[in-house]
This record gives structure tokens, sequence and C-alpha cells, in this order.
């Protein structure tokens, strides 16, 4: 997928500007057509008084400091943002997992590169890895001599990516795949075009002995540009060839962790002053058995089982997980803000007197950030390079639950729990306490708005009444959606501007704000808001 098809949500015909940025083109546009309107008055009286002047005083005694937190980031996995998105791997089910755990499965998008009478191509659970044993199975039928003899460029399996790999000239690409067979093999391992015509980079794995599953790396430097590429992997031996776990990244990523590098470059010049992950509803799932867990999404990408978000409908393979949202939030000098699952999903919810291993599972993910090294969770993600605690100080307890039936029961088994252990993390409640006081304590409460540009345009006051006493607000997702937002309008953008004017007339008691959703990919636009392609 090409990048400029990638970019910030934002207004079309302001190009590929961050959201603060994007503020600030906003107001600067309200301030040139006021200076314009006054440029024509200007005009209309110099013939009257061509020495008149005006003046524009401006009073800031009642003004309030900004507070440093106030503008930042929120990411979710929707839109296909992470998967085939920010996280730089280019190949979509990696590990042939996608299609279940039963067998034969769906291997989408893999394809086939040959006929029936040159090879099968069939997935069983042979694989090496525990949590992920879906393998696939690869049935070479011709060969380069006899009287089968395999077509020019031999037979095997591509993966198109994300609607295509943005493969560029000069660039490395580091594909890694684990490969066994009960012969030699000898596998093409190819970026070429969507129709494998043009051969922008390959390289050959030779091998006398696979019998056991073996890790192999290659490196890819691509002779030729393409946005539409695809990754293959042939062979003109005759013989059964097991594939898993398939791999395919840029060598040259954000800081050398992942991520595409030309998007994050976006995110690091807004300097965002925090990082609000992994959502959203990804967190919750539309049933619980499908929500994000951070415990599948850590140690090597190969041992990660990935999940099906069942709420924006796609599979994703979790490489970009828990530890890379911590590492990404510390490479962009933001403060982490983690969402996490209370139990509670779209479509059912864990009774509070039962919720107990949910609570654990979160204490467990924060030991994970900020343990010793040589604690249980701590050491984890020592194993993983960070040896050192990650700077977490804010956590949400779930999102948009606020109205479920358990939500304050399980809220308050959390709140306890985190608050005994770890006093200083900043709890974020999703009830919204902006026209009323909470009826649980909480260091700050969630506010969410997707409306129409008029309606938001008049929430500039939402918060003058607020109360000043108990906990901040923190704006953690606003956007102007439905037909006023379309892909871009100036209406929708003028309505924003004018919300968050009343969020920073407020700053006293609004300490955070993010947009959302931050990405989109033009191929899987979930709704209609200020997003781009």
């Amino acid at each position: 997928m090409r990048m400029d098809q990638f970019l910030l949500d934002n207004v079309t015909d302001y190009g590929a500007v961050p959201f603060w940025g994007l503020i600030h083109h906003k107001i600067v546009l309200l301030v040139c057509i006021f200076v314009g309107l006054c440029s024509v008055y200007q005009c209309s009286v110099a013939e009257v008084d061509a020495y008149q002047t005006a003046k524009l005083m401006v009073n800031a005694s009642s003004g309030r400091p900004i507070p440093e937190t106030l503008f930042g980031i929120f990411f979710e996995e929707i839109n296909h943002a992470g998967a085939g998105g920010i996280w730089a791997e280019l190949v979509s089910n990696r590990g042939f997992e996608a299609g279940g755990q039963n067998t034969p499965s769906n291997i989408a998008p893999w394809s086939i590169i040959g006929d029936q009478s040159s090879l099968t191509v069939s997935t069983d659970r042979s694989s090496c890895f525990e949590r992920n044993k879906v393998a696939l199975r690869m049935h070479v039928l011709c060969d380069s001599e006899g009287s089968n003899i395999c077509p020019a460029g031999g037979v095997g399996i591509y993966n198109p990516g994300f609607w295509g790999m943005n493969i560029e000239q000069g660039k490395i690409y580091k594909v890694v795949l684990y490969v066994r067979s009960l012969g030699s093999i000898n596998v093409s391992v190819s970026l070429t075009s969507s129709d494998g015509l043009q051969i922008l980079a390959t390289a050959n794995i030779v091998d006398s002995d696979v019998s056991n599953w073996t890790k192999t790396e290659v490196l890819l430097e691509a002779k030729g540009t393409n946005p539409k590429s695809r990754l293959q992997l042939t062979t003109s031996r005759k013989g059964v060839i097991w594939f898993d776990q398939v791999s395919a990244m840029p060598l040259d990523t954000y800081k050398g962790h992942g991520f595409q590098k030309e998007l994050i470059e976006m995110l690091e010049d807004i300097k965002p002053q925090f990082i609000r992950f992994p959502g959203g509803c990804f967190v919750e799932g539309e049933w619980l058995r499908n929500a994000f867990r951070w415990k599948e999404s850590i140690g090597p990408w190969e041992e990660r089982p990935g999940h099906f978000g069942d709420v924006w409908m796609y599979w994703t393979d979790d490489g970009l997980g828990y530890f890379e949202f911590l590492q990404l939030s510390e490479d962009l000098g933001a403060r982490p803000i983690w969402v996490f699952n209370n139990g509670i999903s779209h479509r059912d919810e864990v009774d509070t007197t039962t919720v107990s291993p949910f609570v654990q599972e979160a204490l467990d993910g924060l030991e994970f950030a900020r343990g010793a090294s040589d604690s249980k969770w701590g050491s984890v993600r020592a194993a993983m390079g960070h040896p050192e605690p990650f700077d977490l100080k804010y956590v949400a307890v779930g999102n948009e639950d606020c109205w479920k039936k358990n939500y304050r029961g399980n809220y308050l088994k959390f709140y306890d729990a985190i608050k005994r252990a770890y006093p200083d993390i900043k709890i974020i409640s999703n009830c919204d306490g902006s026209s009323h006081f909470l009826d649980h304590p909480a260091d700050y409460y969630d506010f969410h708005i997707y409306t129409s540009a008029s309606r938001l345009f008049s929430m500039t006051h939402q918060f003058d009444h607020t109360s000043r006493s108990g906990p901040k607000a923190f704006v953690s997702e606003y956007a102007v959606t439905g037909k006023d937002a379309g892909t871009g309008s100036l209406l929708a953008a003028l309505a924003e501007a004018g919300f968050l004017i009343g969020l920073e007339k407020n700053s006293d008691i609004v300490e955070m704000a993010s947009y959302a959703p931050l990405f989109v990919n033009d191929n899987d636009r979930r709704y209609q808001s200020l997003a781009i392609p």
C-alpha cells in the first residue's frame, strides 16, 4: 500500500497535516477570514481618511495557563490503522492463523502460483509454535525434469499484503520465514509486481536438511518501485514443503522498532504529549472472546496467536502489541495511557463477583510496564529488550462502558486494587462528569463526542459550567462525523476548531484531548469523519 494513501486523519484540502497542525490551520483560517474582512473594510474607508487607524485591544489577564498535557493522540486498531498501517509488517496473515484453528482452513489473502497439476496447497496443525499450530503445506507435483515439468519461474504461493505492498527502489526488506521439508529445498523468495511479471528483488533459500522447522532470513534490495507489489515463494523442485510465520518488513523502521518511518515521523512532528492506546472498541470486542488481550500480544512475534477483531471485522497478527505501544510512547516522548478491558464487551459482561481474574490481568500488565526487571512480568519486558521500566502513569478502566450494568462494580474493583499497588497511577473512569458529580472515585473522567458540525460547534461551552472540584476531564475522542464530514470538509474543520477553543478556554478542568480516529487506510474506511485517503 502506498504511503500517500495512508495519512493522518484530516481534511483533504489541507494535505497531510497532523491534527495539532490542523488545529492551527483552522485557527489561522479563521484569522485570515477576519483579516480579509478587515482589509476590505479598510479599503472602503481609505478614501474618507487615509490617516485613520484602528486599535485592537486584547485583555489576556483573565486567561488560564494551558496544561502541557492538553493535546495528544489516540490510536485505535480501526481502519487497518495498525495492521496495514503504522506497523511495518507487509505480510497479511503471516502465520496462516486467520482462517481459524481448525484445518483445513482459509489461507486468504495468500494465493497459489500454478495449477492443480503442478501443486496442491492446504493447512495442517504441524507448526512448531504451540500457540500458532496452523502451518501451510505445499505439495509440489511438478519438477525441473521428467514428464511433469514446472512452468518457468516455478510454482508456489504469494501474499499481496494489505491491498498491495509498497516496494520502493533502493530500500532493503527483511524476509523471515520458517520452513520444513523431508527433502532438500530450493525456494525463491521474491518481491514482484501484482501479476508476478516484474521482479523487484529475489533470493534463493537452498538447504539440504530442513527436516526440522528451520528459521530462515533473507535481505532483498528492491531494484524497482511498485506500490502494488507482492511477496512470493516459489520452487521448481518436486516434494512437500511446509511454511509458517512468513514476515516481510522494511529494514529501515522508526528507531528500529518496527513502525513505518514516514508515518511515525508525522506524529513526531506534532509533539504529542500523550498516546492513548490500543482503543477504543478494539479493547472491548463485540464479544469478550475476541477482545484485545495484552498477554497475547507480547513476546516473540512468531509466538503471538493473533486474534479476530470482531468490532471492526478484521484479523490482526498482533505484531503491534502492548510492548510496541509502550515503546512508541517512549520514542515519541509522550505519556502512555493504557486502556484495558474491565470484563465488559459490547455484548457480554463479567459479573463483579467474578471479575477478579480481569483485575489481576490489569495488575500483571502494570507490572510488565513498570516492574523491576527481575519481577515476573518485568522480566518478560526485559527479555524483549527493555530492562528499564516504562513511564506508565495513566490507565483507563474500559471504554464507553459507563452505562453497562456491571461497570461501576467492576470499576471499583480495579480502582481499589490499582491504587493499593500503584498509588501514583491516575485512573480514568468511563463516566462523564462534565454535567454532574461522579458517584465513584476517579482522577479523570472520559468524554467522547461524535456528532454533526452544528452540534459540535455549539458544544464550545460544554465545560463552561463544569465543577472545578473533583476529577479532571479527558476528552479522548471527538470528531464531526456523517455527512458533515464526508472525507473532509471546511464545515467540519470549523466546528472542531470551535470545540477546541472551548476546551482551551476551560483547560483548568480539561487536561487532555485527542481526536479520533488518528489514521485511516483508504481501503477500509469504517465511518465518515475527517479522515483522508
